[in-house]
């Protein structure tokens, strides 16, 4: 069991990462929604999805660093990878529509 602040300044630290995710996704879809919910709905759905698996990510690796004595970082880490692929297909979708 890991003690001291680690754990809650991880966790803390997940939780303003995907908090910013989803306030990107909001105004995504604030601009998608006035547009007409057109070509924009694609990138705020993908922000959203990414904002909600950092999330998860962020419990799962606090949890695991409050109640294990050696944890590992395997969960979080394919959770992170996978928010980031999230993004980024998010991105390429933007910059495709903005061209």
């Amino acid at each position: 069991m890991s003690e001291g602040l680690q754990p809650e300044r991880t966790g803390l630290a997940w939780q303003r990462t995907a908090l910013a995710a989803a306030a990107c996704a909001l105004v995504l879809v604030h601009t998608a929604a006035r547009g007409g919910w057109g070509a924009l709905t694609v990138p705020a759905v993908l922000v959203g999805t990414s904002a909600l698996v950092l999330a998860v990510a962020g419990g799962l690796r606090e949890r695991r660093l409050r109640h294990e004595a050696e944890p590992g970082v395997a969960g979080a880490a394919v959770c992170a990878w996978v928010a980031f692929l999230v993004a980024a297909a998010a991105a390429a979708s933007l910059w495709v529509i903005l061209r």
